[in-house]
């Protein structure tokens, strides 16, 4: 997808927030970061989130990812949830061995599907400090990477705390967590005999810790930052990845919707693939960037 059409989407996507007079529930103060409230009792969210992922340190890459989710307050502390993923990717001019095979060029289609619930023990609002816990199951038949065909199960477990400073104008939030995904890519026909492109089953566990500060400013607006590692362990090799990512936001919010956008560039991470000038990067499986763009509606 061209940058011009992802930014219709983004255009389009805002006009339909901004023309909608419904009143709010939660609000998703960070891009990337969780918070431990849940919704209230009978209510319900509609989430649109857009991820631009950027820049592999070669040739040109740019992918777009959707996800597209409605959550309902089952009780006044579980929440549930379920979300359609969608993506494009543009890649030219990078091969990597394992991971990219060869130029794509590929617009936005359905891509997996993820069910979560999130529970929460303690109110941020009502206790010293919140605490919840996040469980999420995801499927996806695209490759994240390649845009290439590759069937994907994941499982995701995370712990979310969360303060609230200043009577509620400055707020902290901590995640950390582990994902379990099981994955097999497919026959690529025409590919070079010497590319590699393992086609068994693969395990791999993912462990991920976050923070977040956010401030609110003026009315309605808030401004702040996050910072995630995430380090991944694969069947055969070990450890076989770990990168920081950190970055500013800026969220607002109304009596009926809110916004975020994030802005998440990657600080450090390894290893790097043969070729790559950024050597203190892991574009491997990341990029050198990425922004996220949030919209939530209360019906």
């Amino acid at each position: 997808m061209s940058k011009f059409n992802a930014f219709k989407m983004f255009a389009a996507v805002m006009a339909v927030c901004l023309t909608t007079g419904l009143a709010q529930a939660d609000e998703n103060l960070f891009g990337y970061i969780r918070g431990a409230e849940t919704l209230p009792q009978g209510s319900w969210d509609l989430y649109q989130v857009l991820t631009s992922r950027t820049d592999k340190g070669k040739g040109t890459y740019s992918a777009l990812d959707s996800k597209t989710e409605i959550e309902y307050g089952a009780t006044n502390s579980l929440s549930i949830s379920g979300a359609l993923m969608m993506q494009s990717i543009y890649s030219s001019g990078i091969t990597v061995d394992a991971y990219i095979p060869k130029d794509i060029n590929s617009g936005m289609s359905p891509s997996g599907l993820e069910f979560s619930a999130k529970y929460n023990f303690l109110s941020p609002a009502k206790d010293d400090v919140g605490f919840s816990t996040y469980f999420a199951l995801l499927h996806s038949w695209r490759d994240k990477h390649s845009g290439q065909d590759k069937d994907s199960t994941s499982a995701e477990l995370e712990f979310i705390l969360q303060k609230y400073f200043l009577e509620g104008e400055l707020i902290w939030v901590l995640n950390t967590g582990m994902e379990s995904t099981y994955a097999q890519r497919y026959y690529i026909p025409d590919l070079d005999p010497g590319f590699e492109w393992p086609t068994h089953p693969e395990m791999e566990i993912a462990l991920n810790a976050g923070m977040g500060l956010s401030y609110r400013f003026m009315p309605n607006w808030f401004v702040g930052a996050e910072l995630s590692y995430e380090t991944e362990y694969e069947t055969e090799v070990g450890q076989e990845r770990w990168s920081t990512f950190a970055g500013p936001n800026l969220h607002y919010a109304t009596a009926g919707w809110w916004t975020t956008l994030t802005w998440f560039p990657q600080i450090q991470g390894a290893p790097a693939y043969d070729g790559q000038q950024d050597a203190n990067l892991h574009l491997i499986e990341k990029t050198k960037q990425e922004v996220r763009f949030k919209v939530g509606i209360n019906f």
